[in-house]
C-alpha cells in the first residue's frame, strides 16, 4: 500500500507580507503617491475638456500628457537604478508637483491656449516619477520567499486597482463643488507628501531598488544568469508583453474617452462619468484577485493570449450598451481582464530583467502601456463625432485583439527584440529557455494603468 502524497503546504497569507519588517509603512507612502495617478490624469482630462470644449484637444493633451511619460521611462527609471530612489524620486515628484499646480492654474477657467495647455501637460508628463516599478523592485528585497512574493506582488496590484477605483470617485465628488482642476492640485499633494514619506521609510536605506539581492532558485536559474553575462542585444521574449501591454493601453485609453464621451451624449449627469470608470478599476480588483488564487495548468503565454484576447471582446461589446447601468456593468466585466492581462505581461517581462536594472525591466512594460494609452487617446479623440459610438468601441477592442493575435503567433516560433538601454545583455526567456515563466518561479507583478502616466 503506498504511502499518502504529502499534504500540500497552505499559501502564504497577505497578513504575513504586512507583517514583513517597514513592509506597511512603506507600501502604504508608496500608495499614498500612487494615488496622484489614480486623480490626475482624470482630472486633466476633465479640465481640458470643460476649458477646451472640445475632443480633439482634449486627446492631444492627454497624447502629450502621456506621450512625455512613455518616451523618458527608461531614463527616469535607470536614474533610480544608477543613483538610488532616495536621490532620484524625490526631486521628480517635487518638480511634478510644480508643474500640476501650472496646469491646474491654466485649466482654472477657459481662455488658455490649447498650445500652452499642451507643452504645460508634455513636461508634467516627463517629470512623472516611476514609484509603482521601484516599489516592485523593493518587494522582491523586502520579501525573499518566492511564495510569499506572490502574495506581495498581488496586494500590490490589487491595492493599486482600488487606487484607480477610489481615484475616478474623489474627482467625481470634487467636480460636483468645485472646479475639475482642483483634483490635479490634490494630485500634486498626493505625490509630494506620498514620495517623501517612501523614500524616508527604514527600508530604502542603503537600497537601490534595482538589482537583484540575492539569486533566485529553481529551474532555468543558471541559465537565465549565464545568458546575462552574454552579449546580445536581443532580449527573447519581451516582444509579447511589450505588445499586449501596448494594445491594452491602446483599448483602455479610447475607453475613458468614449465612456465621456456616452455620458454626454445621453444627457446623463457628466459627473457619472468618473463612477462608470472607477467600475472598471473595480473589475479590474476582481480579476486581480482571482487570477492569483487560481492555481494555473496554463503556461503564462496561453493565458495571456486568453486574457487578452476577453478584453478586446468585452470592450466592443461594451459599445452595445443601451443605457448608462447597462454600460457600467460592461465595465465591471471588461475590467476583469485588465489586472490578469498586464500582471500576465510583467511576469514574462521580468524574465528578461538583467542585474542591476529591475526597475528598468518593468519600466519597459510601463513605456508600453503608456504609449498605447497616448495613441488611443488621441486616436478616440479623433473618432469621436466622426463614427457611431458602437464602431468606436468596436475599434478600441480590435487593438487588444490584434495584441492576442501577436501573442499567438509569437507561441509558434521564436521571437526577440533589441531594447535600448538594456544592451549588452541577454536573458532566456520562457519560451527560448524552454522554462515557462510560472516554472522558473518569476513573481506577478501589479497591472500598471491611467490615461498616459504609469503608476
Amino acid at each position: 500500500m503506498s504511502a499518502p502524497a504529502p499534504a500540500r503546504p497552505a499559501a502564504p497569507s497577505y497578513a504575513a507580507v504586512l507583517r514583513v519588517p517597514h513592509a506597511r509603512r512603506t507600501f502604504a507612502a508608496a500608495l499614498t503617491g500612487r494615488f496622484s495617478y489614480g486623480v490626475a490624469p482624470l482630472a486633466v482630462l476633465l479640465s481640458v475638456n470643460r476649458a477646451t470644449g472640445s475632443y480633439a484637444v482634449s486627446g492631444m493633451v492627454m497624447s502629450l500628457f502621456g506621450g512625455a511619460a512613455v518616451f523618458l521611462m527608461p531614463l527616469r527609471a535607470s536614474l533610480v537604478d544608477r543613483y538610488g530612489a532616495r536621490r532620484a524620486l524625490l526631486p521628480m515628484a517635487t518638480l511634478y508637483a510644480v508643474l500640476l499646480c501650472v496646469l491646474a492654474a491654466l485649466l482654472w477657467r477657459p481662455g488658455a491656449p490649447a498650445a500652452l495647455i499642451g507643452a504645460a501637460a508634455a513636461l508634467t508628463g516627463a517629470c512623472a516619477p516611476p514609484l509603482g516599478p521601484v516599489m516592485r523592485a523593493l518587494w522582491s528585497e523586502l520579501v525573499t520567499d518566492r511564495h510569499l512574493q506572490r502574495r506581495a506582488y498581488s496586494l500590490d496590484g490589487v491595492a493599486e486597482e482600488l487606487l484607480f477605483v477610489s481615484g475616478p470617485v474623489l474627482v467625481g465628488v470634487l467636480i460636483t463643488w468645485a472646479p475639475p482642476a482642483s483634483g490635479i492640485l490634490l494630485g500634486a499633494l498626493l505625490i509630494v507628501g506620498g514620495t517623501a514619506a517612501f523614500v524616508t521609510s527604514p527600508a530604502m536605506t542603503g537600497s537601490r531598488t534595482g538589482s537583484r539581492t540575492g539569486s533566485r532558485t529553481g529551474p532555468g536559474a543558471g541559465r537565465r544568469a549565464k545568458s546575462r553575462r552574454t552579449g546580445s542585444r536581443g532580449v527573447p521574449g519581451l516582444l509579447v508583453p511589450v505588445v499586449v501591454a501596448a494594445g491594452a493601453g491602446l483599448a483602455l485609453s479610447g475607453v475613458e474617452l468614449l465612456v465621456t464621451a456616452y455620458v454626454e451624449r445621453g444627457s446623463y449627469d457628466t459627473a457619472l462619468a468618473p463612477w462608470v470608470l472607477g467600475a472598471l478599476s473595480v473589475g479590474s480588483a476582481l480579476g486581480g484577485l482571482a487570477n492569483g488564487a487560481i492555481d494555473w495548468r496554463l503556461s503564462a503565454r496561453a493565458r495571456l493570449a486568453r486574457f487578452t484576447a476577453g478584453l478586446g471582446l468585452m470592450i466592443a461589446a461594451a459599445g452595445l450598451a443601451p443605457d448608462l447601468w447597462t454600460l457600467t456593468a460592461a465595465m465591471v466585466l471588461t475590467g476583469v481582464f485588465i489586472a490578469p492581462t498586464l500582471t500576465t505581461s510583467y511576469l514574462l517581462a521580468d524574465e528578461t530583467a538583467p542585474e542591476g536594472a529591475r526597475t528598468q525591466a518593468g519600466a519597459w512594460v510601463n513605456m508600453a502601456v503608456n504609449g498605447g494609452n497616448s495613441s488611443g487617446a488621441l486616436v478616440a479623440g479623433a473618432l469621436i463625432g466622426r463614427l457611431p459610438l458602437p464602431l468606436c468601441f468596436a475599434l478600441a477592442g480590435a487593438a487588444s485583439l490584434a495584441a492576442a493575435a501577436v501573442t499567438l503567433a509569437a507561441r509558434r516560433g521564436g521571437v526577440s527584440v533589441a531594447v535600448a538601454g538594456m544592451a549588452g545583455t541577454s536573458v532566456a526567456g520562457a519560451g527560448a529557455s524552454g522554462t515557462s515563466a510560472d516554472e522558473a518561479g518569476v513573481s506577478e507583478v501589479p497591472a500598471v494603468r491611467q490615461a498616459g502616466v504609469g503608476c
